[in-house]
């Protein structure tokens, strides 16, 4: 099914992209989160091609409104049509059609599509993660200090880091980890399963450690379709993350 999945989930993008800096609407959901009418013909065409693909699996997405009984399902298509709209809307590079299969709560398959960047990212669970169909592995670091960061500035107490690049999309700052092109992105907020659940397995295949933000683990299809927050890392250095956030996290979760 990967496979069938990635074809859709490169069609979404496509689409996507021949739309990008054309005409369109767009406005805000609440201030600061932004969306546009492509993002919602996106969810549609994933919607329509992937329930198609297994009719049995609910759905939940960034972009309709969660009323249905997927909490009951053993499987559910968790989707981000367009991850990272910010970027979408600016006709940059970092955004990404995100689409994920959940069985038992746990991600089976995973695909991200962002045709401005050339990528197509594949997991499949136990199989391994690929970009363009090449193998990714996280990267060996065993030190903290130096660890590169998709961040556009670093916070004071995290000045022993590196900054790298930083793609709006949450999901590819995940898939760098995965790619051995950063060694650490965490959040620290409460954030919604479809932003991660792809980018997870996609880390988690290529040998990254992949928890929430104070270490514990990640479920997905949970009642509130949500996370308090996504720490995803080189092995060798994910318990000092974990140690370095822990006060943060507790500060904002109380």
């Amino acid at each position: 099914m990967l496979e069938e999945v990635a074809r859709i989930a490169a069609e979404a993008g496509r689409i996507a992209a021949g739309r990008c800096g054309t005409p369109f609407e767009r406005w805000e959901k609440k201030p600061g989160e932004p969306v546009c009418d492509i993002d919602i013909e996106v969810d549609a065409f994933l919607r329509e091609h992937l329930r198609g693909l297994d009719p049995e699996a609910g759905w939940l997405s960034e972009e309709t409104l969660d009323i249905s009984d997927r909490y009951e399902r053993s499987r559910v298509w968790v989707v981000d049509p367009i991850d990272g709209t910010r970027d979408y809307l600016r006709q940059r590079s970092g955004w990404a059609v995100s689409v994920a299969l959940v069985e038992d709560r746990v991600p089976v398959l995973g695909v991200l599509s962002a045709p401005a960047r050339d990528e197509l990212w594949t997991a499949e669970l136990g199989r391994g993660s690929r970009r363009n169909g090449i193998l990714l592995k996280a990267s060996g670091r065993t030190e903290l200090r130096g660890a590169r960061v998709p961040v556009d500035k670093l916070p004071d107490a995290d000045s022993d880091l590196v900054p790298v690049a930083k793609p709006n999309s949450i999901a590819l700052r995940i898939a760098l980890v995965a790619a051995g092109e950063a060694d650490l992105v965490a959040t620290l907020r409460w954030g919604f399963e479809w932003d991660i659940a792809a980018a997870a397995l996609i880390a988690e295949e290529a040998g990254a450690t992949v928890t929430g933000a104070l270490g514990q683990p990640l479920a997905f299809n949970t009642a509130s379709g949500e996370a308090f927050g996504v720490l995803v890392a080189a092995p060798g250095i994910h318990s000092a993350a974990v140690e370095r956030l822990r006060e943060r996290a507790l500060e904002v979760v109380g």
